[in-house]
């Protein structure tokens, strides 16, 4: 790939730009219909996510429902809207299911998907001293409360030998966490792609320890309940569901072309999109809600439990409805693969 350099400054916008929050109405607790006899599905999303992939992929061209979405910053915001009844479905990773439940948040996994742990970086300066996890101790390390990268975070401390109380954590959204990591006044970033892949096509960082071997790689859609309940909505769940796996076949297939449409959607530089896709994006295979998965769920809800991050013990599989796993892969399967990533 040709080198690709941007200054702190235009690495800056495009990825505010992708974590900004772009809501739109989604009063979807009593939406049931668009007042022409349509259904409506309320559903949340984050910027160059499920609408921008199904677009892509012509997943929805023949919808026999209306969609409303809704866009968050990350995936606990989200999963608060689904809490709220404001969404009936959406997608996060593997972490913000765990917060939710945790605080007794009404919510329900519904389909998972399995990808390449890569893109979850802890990120330094390409000058930094660092060279191994351990060497975090005493250093100030920049996540967003709640998502994936919070736990790929501890676990890789864990395996360094290190804890939580080891490292000063700065709880920041993404946007802020790049303004800190880019303007020297954080020593590390935990986060995800495409976040990862543009600062390191940027030249301004490099991976420190990365997700591989380390998380369960796991991704989720999640339901309200009340949506569930009701036998259409559950219906068009089931289908857009449906139409997300396909849509990722697709991508994996159309790398090129779904980093171009992604890239629009975003801002992000092609090749960051594209970078993204091969590194972790495109990996992903949809996979069944299996007892593997509710136990690697169960082990991250234990562990936030333990570090009073999460409130109460519970019981993950209390939070998941299997009904639209089909005849899916395990959880445990393979996520695919592109070789290298850029």
């Amino acid at each position: 790939m040709k080198s690709f350099r941007l200054s702190a400054a235009a690495l800056l916008v495009p990825l505010a730009l992708l974590a900004s929050a772009c809501s739109g109405a989604s009063a979807a607790g009593d939406t049931t219909s668009d007042g022409k006899g349509s259904l409506v599905l309320n559903v949340g999303d984050q910027k160059g996510g499920s609408e921008a992939l199904l677009r892509a992929a012509g997943e929805l061209d023949d919808l026999p429902y209306r969609v409303k979405w809704s866009t968050f910053t990350s995936g606990p915001p989200l999963l608060e809207a689904v809490n709220a009844k404001a969404v009936d479905i959406g997608s996060v990773g593997n972490t913000p299911p765990v917060f939710a439940a945790g605080a007794g948040s009404k919510i329900t996994v519904v389909a998972a998907t399995h990808g390449d742990s890569a893109g979850e970086a802890i990120l330094v300066p390409k000058d930094s001293p660092l060279r191994t996890a351990r060497d975090l101790k005493g250093k100030s390390v920049a996540v967003a409360q709640g998502s994936s990268a919070h736990f790929q975070l501890i676990a890789s401390l864990r395996a360094a030998g290190l804890g939580l109380s080891d490292v000063r954590v700065s709880l920041l959204q993404p946007a802020d966490a790049l303004a800190a990591f880019t303007s020297g006044k954080v020593d590390a970033w935990a986060v995800w792609d495409p976040y990862t892949s543009q600062v390191l096509l940027s030249g301004k960082g490099r991976v420190l320890a990365d997700g591989r071997g380390i998380v369960n790689g796991l991704g989720f859609q999640v339901a309200a309940p009340s949506a569930l309940a009701d036998p259409e909505k559950a219906k068009a769940i089931g289908d857009f569901v449906e139409r997300l796996r396909r849509a990722q076949d697709w991508v994996f297939g159309h790398p090129e072309e779904w980093a171009k449409a992604w890239a629009k959607e975003t801002g992000l530089p092609y090749e960051v999109a594209l970078a993204a896709v091969k590194r972790s994006n495109g990996t992903r295979i949809p996979v069944a809600l299996d007892d593997a998965a509710i136990a690697s769920e169960q082990k991250i809800a234990d562990t936030f439990v333990a570090l009073k991050l999460v409130p109460r013990t519970f019981r993950f599989a209390d939070f998941v409805d299997a009904r639209f796993n089909k005849d899916l892969p395990p959880s445990t399967t393979a996520a695919r693969g592109y070789g290298k990533a850029s």
